[in-house]
């Protein structure tokens, strides 16, 4: 095939390929622009997760009537004027692509008005063909609509993922600039409805509130490190507040938020022997240095840039996470909590049913061990029957383990994950009959979640309340939780649905027709007791009761085995009384 010069609208639809991958990449570009343009009110609007609408207001600079042809055409920027200006950018944006890439795939729409004009100017593109220049009347700023996004590239419509997971990165996107720019009033729009609104009044803790609740942004560190030309400030989380995955770490640099995985990883070693494994904190930390130091033309949507010196911003951040975490003494909680064990002047032997602690802390399944020669065989699978035999409690061993004997030896049974198991079959027996009983809680809870985060657990609402919870909508973004299964009566109702929002996986696979049973799963797993918790003689005995009337008593509902067995054999062998094989 020979080689040829490409037409111009290919070549422009695949530049856009490069900068608009998916609709919240046209509202970052938007976003960008309007936060570099200084207006200190921003509108989003979003119609269709993103395909059929979204259009950006804000209340900044303008662009002048003559310039708007240029302001939508490729290569055309006011940022830069020579290539050493790349080292030097304190802006946004920079490289005069993002409209053009836009126009090229939707049907756009620019209306702008400076300050000191009487009038406005609009420009319409449509596929990257420039519409006739009209003048309007319109406040001053600008708003850019975007219409029928990749309508023209309809291959690209099919990559794109279900309209909720496009809304969803829609919300978390604009819920990262709003952290970072407290100091701009922003409001988010999505299918005509309310899904964030910022005042703009400057206290970033103030929009921590707003989107993960007062008492978690009560709870949240303020950190303010400076090291010669560098500034690192922001919040993390203290040891007791955790998240199940690295989606809560939020890096900005020089007011750009990227994705740096030497920095996360910096945040995450500060932490080192905090935190339980498995477990991460939530961040939010904004690095300041000079612009030559950060090299940001390296990713064709700036979503990564490059440190001169990486080894430098590396340490300096461990440090300052590090020195924030001990700077702050940790403040026993000093509310009231059910523990598992209760009180223990109580009578504990009186309950039929477990209770359970919510604290936040997991446990690791068990390997098996090598001791000196001889290898010691562990059965952590199915033995001669799912069923198990009458167990005679021996003791706990590290506040984590059962210790049983069997008719056919020892059992060493994980307390964690055995609770795990009867909570799971007796909550799905309870649905199988129709008949969760249900517990109202005295005083609602209200909880308080991200936007992205409030479109999952709303999901699941018709759900929850087949499991036995009243949960109602609450105001953007906020539910009020008034009746528990009585079966977890005692434990934390924002847990148990935290958990739900926090395990899913970016574009997780659906549910599908066993969601009822992955859903009590989850809420289980956090609800059931935890490893290094003290039982009682009583609770013990009441647990391995429960666990002996399970269907599948030897795995928890996750697969995880909840029990390994010594034999007899293997005990007498490992003692020399029959000789090692």
């Amino acid at each position: 095939m020979p080689i040829r010069i490409l037409p111009d609208h290919i070549a422009s639809q695949i530049a856009a390929g490069e900068v608009i991958e998916r609709p919240a990449s046209v509202v970052k570009e938007l976003v960008e622009n309007a936060l570099d343009a200084g207006g200190d009110a921003i509108t989003i609007e979003v119609g269709g997760a993103g395909k059929t609408l979204i259009a950006i207001t804000d209340n900044g600079v303008g662009i002048p009537e003559d310039e708007l042809g240029l302001a939508v055409s490729r290569h055309a920027t006011s940022k830069l004027a020579r290539a050493e200006d790349l080292f030097h950018i304190e802006t946004l944006g920079f490289r005069g692509e993002a409209l053009a890439s836009i126009g090229s795939v939707s049907r756009m729409r620019v209306e702008s008005r400076i300050t000191g004009k009487d009038m406005g100017a609009e420009l319409a593109v449509d596929g990257g063909k420039l519409g006739e220049l009209h003048q309007e009347g319109m406040p001053t700023g600008t708003r850019i609509t975007v219409q029928d996004l990749f309508y023209n590239v309809p291959a690209r419509l099919k990559f794109l993922k279900s309209d909720n997971t496009e809304r969803r990165h829609i919300e978390a996107l604009v819920t990262r600039y709003a952290l970072a720019y407290p100091d701009v009033r922003l409001q988010l729009r999505v299918d005509d409805r309310p899904s964030l609104l910022t005042s703009g009044n400057g206290d970033r803790r103030e929009v921590l509130a707003s989107l993960y609740g007062v008492d978690v942004a009560k709870q949240m560190l303020s950190l303010d490190f400076k090291e010669e030309d560098y500034h690192i400030h922001g919040f993390i989380s203290p040891i007791s507040l955790t998240r199940s995955n690295r989606k809560e770490i939020t890096i900005f640099v020089n007011g750009r938020w990227v994705k740096d995985t030497s920095v996360a990883a910096a945040i995450i070693k500060a932490y080192h022997t905090l935190l339980m494994v498995g477990r991460y904190p939530i961040v939010v930390l904004f690095l300041e240095m000079p612009p030559e130091a950060v090299d940001v033309n390296v990713h064709p949507a700036k979503a990564e840039v490059r440190f001169r010196e990486a080894s430098l911003v590396f340490t300096r951040t461990q440090r300052a996470v590090r020195r924030a975490l001990l700077a702050y003494s940790p403040v026993p909680d000093l509310r009231p909590k059910q523990f598992w064990g209760g009180d223990p002047a109580s009578d504990s032997s009186s309950r039929n049913e477990l209770p359970f602690s919510s604290a936040d802390i997991q446990t690791e399944s068990v390997k098996p061990e090598q001791h000196g020669q001889a290898n010691i065989h562990i059965h952590t699978g199915a033995l001669e029957s799912d069923n198990l035999p009458l167990l005679r409690l021996v003791g706990q061993v590290a506040a984590t383990y059962l210790v049983a004997e069997g008719p056919d030896g020892l059992y060493l049974i994980d307390q964690h994950a055995a609770h795990e198991r009867v909570l799971f079959e007796k909550l799905m027996a309870q649905h199988d009959q129709q008949q969760v009983p249900a517990q109202t809680l005295l005083e609602p809870v209200n909880i308080t979640l991200p936007p992205e985060k409030t479109r999952l657990l709303t999901e699941q609402l018709p759900v929850l309340e087949h499991l036995g919870f009243d949960v109602d909508p609450f105001g953007p973004n906020a539910f009020t939780v008034r009746a528990i299964p009585a079966l977890i009566v005692g434990g934390d109702p924002e847990a148990a649905l935290n958990v739900l929002v926090e395990d899913f996986e970016e574009d997780e696979t659906p549910l599908g027709a066993q969601i009822e049973a992955r859903l009590t799963a989850r809420i289980c797993k956090r609800m059931a007791v935890k490893g290094g918790q003290v039982l009682s003689p009583e609770e013990q005995r009441a647990l391995l009761q429960d666990l002996e009337r399970c269907q599948s008593p030897r795995t928890c509902p996750h697969g995880r085995p909840t029990m390994i067995h010594l034999s007899a054999d293997l005990l007498e062998r490992q003692f020399g009384r029959r000789g090692a094989r």
